[in-house]
């Protein structure tokens, strides 16, 4: 039998008891089959809007977390870089301090801020909405190394820019997170990185403009999210999240389908249906969901030396409605830039084919003399447990390894650079190009901010002249 012929006989098989009862609940139901399909596309569609949900629940609203950053519309400072123990997003950045802050757009538009930094230092300021969409960035890239000023408008805003104001970044949502990253060269550094961290203000419009507020938006009562949650009441926190998502021209299309299901249809709905045939439809359509984004991370961009490379395109426009791509996004790591911004080759592999395990040996990554990776800002290689895709605790507190690092690096006689990728120590000679890996299974990712566009580059993604090393098996 097949799943559906499976899924017929077992919802027929429960209900024979009570067919009687249901029946005229069913009649306006979109039918066994049809309410599979439909929790299937909504989980695809829904899964990156869920995961944002959770992670500013953590961040900016349950103050009992262990990850609770600050509240809305407060910018919140690291004064340090990612470690084992950030767990509240998959494949963290460990290269920048960051600097977050959640906006909550719906009494009035944000304005945020940032100074001048030296143009050898890298700053970035990436705005995402709540459907996980890049919606505007400022700093090296973009504005340059000088002052810049933005305002982050909510959905509808008609206003125009006031004096002051660099640009207008639009939101399609009315919850927005902002993430300043701060380049640090060295842990010396980090003093140079806080100045600069100091100098970054978030204001709501009528504060900027010496005016009063307006009325506060109303208070929410938000429900409490965590992965065991997530898994049992994905399409009820979908649900909750599109009451801040306004439709999109776009959305037309799968939220009346979600509508079917309860999701997105007002009060007195359950989320992904009440009944029997509902629950038995939904939970496959949500299986077979997952099941397709898994298979699309692992299959994702183009092969180069078994790393993985994808292009991401970031804004609404550049998506156009495609939602398994942007779930593979998340799903590979939330909140990643665009292409132009930052590129991130990913690998499980080696240059066999075969799962990094270093449980089972160890590995190299050699940079041929004049062949690192091409940058406008800098790069590094980072390393990730296989499982969980977070940094891994280790002996040296080392996480990757990056370009800030290269004066300490040894080189080889001819230039190259090799870098140990293996769970023990390589011992005190080499320990310098030492990247520590879990007991097990490992995930690396290679990160090129402000990647060149003259070759050689990476890009375009595919048909660039430079490609990552592969990772080679010890002999």
């Amino acid at each position: 039998m097949n799943k559906r012929d499976l899924l017929r006989a077992s919802a027929l098989a429960g209900a024979s008891l009570t067919l009687p009862r249901v029946a005229a609940a069913q009649a306006d139901r979109p039918g066994i089959i049809g309410a599979k399909d439909i929790a299937e596309e909504g989980f695809i569609f829904g899964l990156p809007i869920v995961m944002n949900y959770a992670v500013m629940y953590e961040f900016a609203i349950d103050r009992a977390s262990s990850q609770f950053k600050a509240p809305f519309n407060e910018i919140y400072n690291e004064a340090r870089v990612a470690t084992y123990q950030d767990t509240a997003v998959v494949t963290p950045n460990s290269d920048t301090p960051y600097s977050i802050c959640w906006l909550d757009l719906r009494a009035e538009p944000m304005v945020l801020s940032i100074p001048a930094v030296d143009r050898g230092r890298y700053l970035s300021v990436q705005v995402i909405d709540g459907n996980t969409y890049n919606v505007g960035y400022m700093g090296s890239r973009t504005t340059g190394p000088g002052a810049a000023t933005a305002l982050i408008a909510p959905p509808g805003w008609q206003g125009e820019a006031p004096a002051g104001v660099t640009k207008i970044i639009r939101s399609t949502t009315h919850f927005a997170l902002a993430l300043f990253r701060t380049q640090l060269f060295t842990a010396d550094d980090m003093p140079s990185v806080t100045a600069i961290q100091r100098g970054f203000k978030a204001q709501p419009l009528s504060a900027f403009l010496n005016r009063a507020a307006p009325a506060p938006a109303p208070a929410i009562s938000w429900p409490r999210v965590d992965a065991d949650l997530v898994k049992k009441h994905f399409f009820a926190y979908l649900d909750f999240a599109l009451r801040f998502n306004p439709p999109q021209p776009n959305e037309a299309d799968i939220r009346a389908k979600l509508a079917r299901i309860g999701v997105g249809a007002g009060p007195g709905m359950t989320a992904g249906g009440s009944s029997l045939f509902d629950r038995l439809e939904v939970d496959l359509g949500l299986w077979e969901g997952n099941r397709k984004v898994e298979a699309a991370v692992a299959a994702a961009g183009v092969d180069m030396n078994d790393w993985r490379v994808t292009d991401n395109p970031g804004s609404p426009e550049a998506y156009n409605g495609n939602w398994q791509q942007r779930a593979v996004v998340a799903k590979a790591g939330i909140y990643a830039n665009d292409t132009a911004e930052a590129a991130y080759p990913f690998t499980r592999n080696d240059v066999n084919g075969n799962a990094i395990d270093c449980s089972k040996g160890n590995y190299t990554i050699t940079f041929p003399a004049g062949q690192l990776p091409p940058v406008n800002a800098f790069w590094s290689v980072t390393m990730y447990d296989g499982h969980t895709q977070l940094l891994i605790q280790n002996p040296i507190n080392r996480y990757l390894i990056n370009a800030p690092m290269l004066p300490n690096l040894k080189r080889n006689a001819d230039g190259s650079v090799t870098l140990y990728v293996q769970h023990a120590s390589p011992g005190a000679e080499k320990e310098s190009n030492w990247l520590p890996a879990p007991n097990g299974t490992a995930y690396l990712v290679m990160r090129l901010y402000w990647p060149k566009t003259e070759a050689p580059s990476l890009l375009p993604v595919g048909r660039g002249a430079w490609k990552p090393p592969g990772i080679v098996p010890a002999s």
